[in-house]
């Protein structure tokens, strides 16, 4: 089927082509006259090489092809596989492919931290939370509470937060014309990109708790995140510690791995991963040391926490170090690997998915919290004045989701999920995190379900 999916993909380009498979042949029609056919075989190299000649073949044949180019063929074709498999599987372009290595090493830094606007008419706009000291950006004086409108002339979506990165990001040294509103005023701010560190934990002790807010996984968070634990000591914030994965979007596993251990005791189950290849499927365990000493961990999540920072929240909600507040997380639970292709293209491929300490997938299913705060503050009420019992209402959706394993039916991960839909993080939701803290028992109930 991948053979014909592959061929199928042509058609987005010239509609006037046909695929078919008739036995052991994949066969491409070419105009009303003209077919041209291989045998595929039942091995993943006979099928490539018959998919690769027909291609070559409709190249010659198709004038639209020719005129989109190789890459756009490649890509029509990758599309129509990947939109059988997974939403995560990709094919990049060498320019997609040089990019995306530039922004995992960290190339071409601003020095800021974003986040959506509130409230509904100012959705289409990013404003700016943080300002890391010496960036690109405090040297083009931004500072927080700037609205980003615009990067060199395209607009900044605050509903798409990773293309709004991607769009800021570039090659060290490169410059980029930023459009920002400051109270009245609009403001054009040239800004050349540097290579400094990002600025990705922040830390502050107020009302007796650390509140760790981690926006965003980068390779120095795990370290930030280490030294911020150091820094502040349990008598400084005696209730406990929060910490913030609302908005986060996730990194790699290997960073969530490492946050995840901060918290730990060694030799504890942070995640498991499994998928067809014996390779695939590991168990990865905490080193330790618990950095925060036990003291009482609230982790805040909504429906923008993806990736590896759901795996920091389930490993830590799993293993009852920490109750976990908001909303249902995204549920984006596999792991890509990188296949370098000629000419400079890559493909992510899914490779396996994340399984939680207590064995279900956080693929679609996401994160559900302890407490739930996207209901309103009456049912946020109620899930505090029944936490960690059996009349909470999310005591039997957590049980649930706990008890799934894989493959979850889409009708229970919708039920599942609907105890506690996916919203935006608010204000109130640190109100929230703070009377659990305060609460001893409330919490100690939490956390020994």
């Amino acid at each position: 089927m991948v053979g014909l999916w592959a061929l199928r993909g042509l058609e987005a380009i010239d509609a006037t082509l046909s695929s078919a498979r008739r036995g052991p042949a994949l066969v491409l029609g070419l105009s009303e006259t003209l077919t041209a056919d291989r045998l595929a075989g039942n091995t993943p190299a006979s099928v490539a090489e018959a998919v690769g000649a027909l291609l070559d073949e409709a190249e010659r044949q198709s004038p639209a092809l020719r005129r989109a180019g190789r890459q756009a063929v490649l890509q029509a074709v990758f599309e129509e596989i990947f939109n059988h498999l997974d939403p995560y599987s990709r094919y990049m372009t060498p320019a997609e492919a040089r990019e995306g290595r530039e922004r995992r090493l960290g190339i071409g830094d601003l020095g800021l931290v974003l986040a959506a606007n509130p409230g509904r008419a100012a959705r289409r706009a990013l404003t700016v939370t943080q300002v890391v000291p010496g960036s690109a950006a405090a040297r083009a004086g931004l500072r927080p509470g700037d609205r980003l409108l615009e990067a060199d002339g395209i607009a900044l979506l605050g509903d798409d937060i990773p293309q709004a990165m991607a769009l800021l990001e570039g090659q060290a040294g490169s410059t980029v014309v930023l459009t920002l509103q400051r109270g009245g005023r609009r403001l054009a701010v040239a800004m050349t990109r540097s290579a400094a560190t990002p600025l990705t934990v922040s830390a502050e002790v107020r009302d007796g708790i650390l509140w760790l807010r981690v926006p965003f996984f980068a390779t120095t968070t795990p370290d930030q995140l280490d030294t911020a634990l150091a820094r502040i000591p349990a008598a400084s914030a005696p209730l406990g510690v929060v910490l913030d994965l609302r908005g986060n979007r996730g990194g790699l596993l290997q960073q969530a791995l490492q946050v995840t251990d901060s918290f730990l005791d060694g030799g504890r189950l942070i995640a498991a991963t499994e998928g067809r290849h014996p390779d695939s499927r590991r168990r990865l365990l905490a080193a330790g040391p618990d950095l925060a000493a036990g003291r009482r961990l609230v982790v805040l999540v909504d429906g923008r926490t993806a990736s590896a920072a759901e795996v920091v929240a389930a490993s830590l909600g799993d293993l009852g170090r920490g109750v976990v507040l908001g909303s249902a997380t995204l549920g984006k639970g596999l792991i890509q690997i990188l296949v370098p292709l000629p000419g400079g293209g890559e493909l992510a491929l899914s490779w396996s998915r994340i399984l939680a300490p207590r064995g279900w997938p956080l693929q679609m299913l996401g994160v559900l919290p302890a407490l739930c705060t996207s209901l309103g503050a009456e049912e946020t009420a109620r899930g505090l004045a029944t936490l960690g019992t059996a009349d909470s209402p999310m005591a039997i959706p957590l049980a649930r989701a706990r008890a799934a394993r894989a493959p979850v039916p889409t009708s229970e991960i919708a039920a599942l999920r609907n105890a506690c839909p996916p919203a935006e993080g608010r204000d109130a939701d640190l109100a929230t995190a703070r009377t659990v803290l305060e609460r001893p028992d409330l919490y100690e109930a939490a956390i020994r379900d």
